[in-house]
This record gives C-alpha cells, sequence and structure tokens, in this order.
C-alpha cells in the first residue's frame, strides 16, 4: 500500500494488483516469473519433494501434445485423449478423466500461485530485516 495519492488502495485481491505492485509500488520486491527464484525452495520445509513429470518424453511426443500442454498434468491429459479416441463419438463417456485433468490443472496454478507468493513475501522479508540492521 502506498501512502497518499491515487494508489492509497489496499490492492488485495484487485484484478491486475500483480501488475500495480511491479510496476508501481513495489519494484523492488516483487519477484519476475520469467525468471528463476532467489530463495532455496527448501527454505522453510523440512524435506521438500521436487514434482517429477510422469508422462515422459516419447509418450508426448507419440500423442503429438502441443508444447503448451506438456506439464506435469500430462498424464492425465494423454488419458483423456485416449478415452476420447476409444470411446469416439461418445464424447461424454470421458466426464471422469476431463474432471481429474481439469483438477490436476487448477492444483498445479494454485502450487505456482503460492510459490510466486512465498517468494515475494520472502522477499519483503529480507528487505525488512536489512532495513532493520540499517536503522540499529
Amino acid at each position: 500500500m502506498v501512502a497518499g495519492g491515487l494508489w492509497s488502495v489496499r490492492l488485495v485481491g484487485v484484478m491486475g494488483a500483480h501488475l500495480v505492485r511491479k510496476y508501481a509500488t513495489e519494484t523492488d520486491t516483487e519477484p519476475d516469473p520469467a525468471k528463476k527464484f532467489e530463495f532455496d525452495p527448501q527454505f522453510g520445509f523440512a524435506e521438500r519433494k521436487e514434482r517429477e513429470m510422469i508422462a515422459t518424453q516419447e509418450q508426448m511426443n507419440l500423442a503429438q501434445l502441443p508444447l503448451e500442454q506438456r506439464d506435469y498434468c500430462a498424464h492425465y491429459l494423454l488419458k483423456l485423449m485416449k478415452c476420447k479416441r476409444d470411446n469416439w463419438p461418445n464424447f461424454l463417456a470421458c466426464k471422469h478423466e476431463r474432471h481429474d485433468w481439469d483438477y490436476c490443472e487448477h492444483q498445479d496454478y494454485v502450487m505456482r500461485m503460492k510459490e510466486y507468493e512465498r517468494e515475494r513475501r520472502l522477499q519483503l522479508r529480507k528487505k525488512r530485516i536489512e532495513a532493520q540492521a540499517q536503522a540499529a
């Protein structure tokens, strides 16, 4: 929150708030999603497991998956595509596979947003600690 001026509103839950933080208010602490995060992923967690792809590169190549769909949920998409192929023209027979894939995509999105927010809060914490050290 910026004191005074046009931007003196609380930016929690506002659409586009991350853009305001990046370019107007918290330019030095807002993480860049295009770059690798600064803090260790194990920081604050006992033994955090690294995510692994279940679908192999060969399986995705054979299924001709577009690059934007080759993510941690690709194995669910492969099952959905197989179900659609096997049950054609009854596309409604694959509701369960579609639900599994959608749920995985949603969980992946939530996890990425949590990682982004974690990085942002750690950068704010680092800035606060540095300011306290300079003041002392």
